[in-house]
């Protein structure tokens, strides 16, 4: 007679199929066939194409594939609606989102049916996860809607909003992008991936039933053409694309030097940190969400597991256990864990980097079962043995495919961990709280999950540094992405250009016996100390009344090489406490204010500007005023619906070069160093190439205010020149150019597509750097800081 424990082992899951009857009868009522949807209105449905049923390869339904002429109605449908969307009022907003969301969860099962038929993914993933999470962000933005006059007063909406989302999270990447954008008062012409179309267009449906306005909600389909029109077309104002890191650069490019608002959601190659104290079998459950959860096929999927080397062998039994458990099959049937993917084209590409890992002499396991013969399938696959610069340690595979490696210590962990061009999200496993938390902040990752995975949320940030792209979705940085300051439009037409002035004789005597006169030749500052240019080469800078008043050094590429490098090496600076950066900052604007009377006239001869005096005064104020941010700008303690918080987390971008305007070459060149300083970045800056005078002056006072070396470096020169080198640079993390030059904002933007780092310019309009509101303010600080958003369940 068999015992309990073999009857258990032979005791399997029956079959437990959800029906499509309602979701076929939704397509069979219009006729498998459909249109744009486009001002409150469908399109009568021109050429098509099929989207298919992954699983089996049927076809559900022709969809239009829109044209450039089509992508044209709908963005002038969506700029003629949008004055009356914003008319409508942050409650009226409101109510129309809370009418979206509440008939989300009334055909919730309809469209968890319908996403599971056209992408693949278990209906247990789109029934308990998709859906409940769309609907929360239809809920919680239609909030922030009803609040935006009172949280958001210094804020209008951007205007029409172009939104292109892949098909691994159809419904939810609408839901992550058309709330927000609704909710700020845009209006919104949408783009779904070519092989998921079908629920946006039933989105569209409830849209009329909730009572959108015609134009606020358009949806075209189609190919990548449909995007491209999107993403070049003038009258866009915001662009928010979610995709791979490729296509990311090409928008970067193109959208170069339009002025458009740009926020990319990009790959990942996420890891997926276990330390030997880690509870080994809760981690193992944590990893089957977070790499085979969609099939792989997720940006922020926990494809690099790393394991402390004492636990490595038993954790990795243990994950082949569970492996062999995983239920491969029709993603219909509710007790099944992976289902198809999206296309062929999907499973050719997995296979062939697996097939590659197998040829350089990595170990592939699988478990003992089998895929449906018919449709897009991939069995969950382990890879050991992998060097660290292997292609499946390296790129974004997007697919059930796990590389797993060993680690001694927590700071290779860090190491590992950070040894990739993506930086989207992360896991860690310890129970050590304190293990947890002192790793967290050292991973370069926008979100960082504790003893759990893959937990979202509307009110907490989700978005990557580096090559995973920048700006945040969801959470109050979210809501900013959608948003324009008031102040950028009083901001002047061109560069102020000072009132000017004779300066007085006994001012020119002055400046004959000035300490500034000892040395005529300034020297660049790189790494606290004075530098000759690499080229040996000076240029003569005259004043306003053409005489000479010193030479200056003319920077090359080389010399931003060493500043960025003097820069790496002050990490410290970074560390440092907000109250010791404050310290810092402050002594420098002390400093500054004894030797007033001397930059005032420096000012004064460059420029020949009459207030030259206020210059500096603002200047001394600027410095305090960002001295006094440096521990003000506080994080925040989200509490999403789980057992625990989201700890949004304020860190620093790291290294920044900063061209600086020729207008106020002393306040504009503070009121650009002094913010990012305070928030524990480095600096490579370039000042006024016409003044350069004021920064260089500067060198004496930062070398008595105990700024360490290498956290402020200034290199003089081209400010053209020395910008495209910046922006070039694989190890600077982000570039501000704030000199008037349209044509040169717009190559710092194109180039900066390399390595998407993160840009701030100012295009060819000017910036009145005395008002404050101009200069200062969260707008400011949000430039020089990015948002890491760390999960920490209780209790776990």
């Amino acid at each position: 007679m068999p015992t309990i424990k073999e009857i258990l082992q032979t005791m399997d899951y029956g079959p437990a199929p959800e029906s499509t009857k309602e979701a076929n009868a939704w397509l069979d009522q219009h006729g498998r066939r459909f249109g744009l949807f486009i001002d409150g209105a469908w399109s009568e449905a021109a050429t098509t194409f099929a989207t298919s049923n992954p699983a089996d390869g049927s076809e559900l339904a022709q969809v239009t594939q829109a044209t450039g002429d089509d992508v044209e109605r709908a963005v002038q449908a969506a700029r003629r609606a949008q004055p009356g969307w914003v008319a409508l009022g942050g409650q009226g907003r409101a109510r129309v989102m809370y009418s979206l969301a509440r008939l989300l969860q009334k055909h919730a099962r309809l469209f968890a049916v319908l996403e599971t038929l056209d992408n693949g993914k278990t209906i247990r993933e789109t029934r308990d996860a998709d859906l409940p999470l769309a609907a929360r962000h239809f809920y919680h933005h239609a909030g922030w809607a009803a609040l935006q006059a009172e949280e958001f007063a210094d804020y209008r909406a951007v205007g029409v909003v172009g939104q292109i989302v892949p098909w691994n999270f159809p419904l939810l990447m609408l839901a992550w992008k058309i709330a927000p954008a609704l909710a700020a008062g845009n209006t919104v012409v949408f783009k779904p991936a070519e092989f998921t179309p079908l629920t946006a267009l039933l989105f569209a449906e409830i849209c009329q039933q909730a009572g959108v306005p015609a134009g606020v909600v358009n949806i075209v389909t189609g190919d990548g053409a449909v995007g491209e029109a999107i993403v070049n077309h003038p009258g866009i104002d915001k662009l928010a694309f979610t995709g791979s890191t490729e296509v990311g650069r090409i928008i970067r490019k193109a959208t170069a030097g339009t002025g458009k608002k740009l926020s990319l959601e990009l790959g990942g190659k996420s890891p997926f940190i276990v330390f030997d104290d880690a509870d080994l079998d809760a981690a193992v459950e944590g990893l089957v969400d977070s790499i085979w959860f969609n099939q792989g096929q997720v940006c922020c999927a926990g494809s690099r597991l790393l394991v402390q080397e004492s636990s490595y062998e038993r954790f990795i039994a243990k994950v082949k256990a569970r492996m062999q458990n995983l239920r491969v099959g029709s993603p219909l049937d509710k007790s099944n864990d992976i289902g198809a993917l999206v296309d062929p084209i999907q499973q050719q590409r997995i296979h062939a980097l697996v097939e590659s890992a197998r040829t350089e002499g990595c170990e592939v396991w699988q478990p003992a079962c089998e895929a449906p013969s018919a449709g897009a399938w991939y069995l969950p696959t382990l890879i050991t043995g992998a060097s660290t610069s292997a292609a499946v340690a390296q790129a974004e595979i997007f697919g059930p495919v796990l590389v797993a490696m060993s680690f001694r210590t927590p700071s290779e962990a860090v190491q590992l961990a950070n040894n990739t061009v993506y930086g989207l999200a992360a896991c860690v496993w310890s129970e050590s709280i304190s293990l947890a938390l002192d790793v967290a902040p050292q991973i370069k990752a926008g979100v960082v999950w504790i003893n759990t995975a893959n937990q979202f949320d509307a009110a907490c940030g989700f978005g990557g540094y580096k090559e995973s792209g920048f700006g945040r979705e969801g959470g109050k940085e979210g809501m900013y992405e959608y948003l324009t300051p008031l102040s950028e439009d009083a901001r002047p037409a061109a560069p102020l250009v000072a009132d000017k002035g004779r300066v007085k004789a006994s001012e020119e005597a002055n400046l004959a016996t000035a300490p500034f006169a000892i040395d005529r030749t300034a020297k660049l500052y790189i790494g606290g100390k004075q530098a000759r240019p690499d080229g040996a080469y000076s240029r003569a800078i005259n004043g306003a009344n053409g005489a000479f008043l010193a030479d200056v050094g003319e920077g090359n590429r080389k010399d931003i090489r060493n500043a960025v490098e003097a820069a790496h090496k002050a990490s410290g600076w970074s560390r440092a406490t907000a109250h010791n950066r404050a310290q810092v900052l402050y002594y420098i604007a002390e400093n500054l204010a004894i030797r007033a009377d001397e930059f005032a006239q420096r000012i004064a001869a460059q420029t020949g500007a009459k207030e030259a005096a206020r210059e500096v005064q603002a200047s001394i104020e600027r410095l305090f005023y960002w001295a006094a941010w440096c521990d003000k700008y506080d994080g925040a303690a989200h509490q999403p619906p789980m057992h625990g918080i989201t700890v949004a987390l304020n860190e620093p971008v790291g290294v920044i070069g900063i061209v600086c305007p020729n207008e106020n070459p002393l306040l504009g060149f503070i009121s650009l160093v002094a913010p990012a300083l305070a928030l524990g970045n480095r600096v490579v800056a370039v000042p006024s190439e016409a003044h350069p005078l004021s920064a260089t002056d500067l060198y004496q006072v930062l070398d008595t205010s105990d700024l360490p070396g290498g956290a402020l470096n200034i290199v003089t020169g081209s400010a053209s020149e020395l910008a495209r080198t910046l922006a070039s640079h694989g190890d600077v993390d982000a570039v501000w150019r704030h000199d008037g030059s349209a044509e040169g904002c717009a190559e710092v933007e194109r180039l900066s597509s390399d390595s998407l780092k993160r840009t701030w310019v100012g295009g060819a309009k000017g910036r009145d750097w005395f008002d404050a509101k101009q200069a200062c303010g969260r707008t400011v600080l949000q430039h020089a800081s990015q948002v890491k958003n760390v999960w920490i369940p209780y209790g776990v």
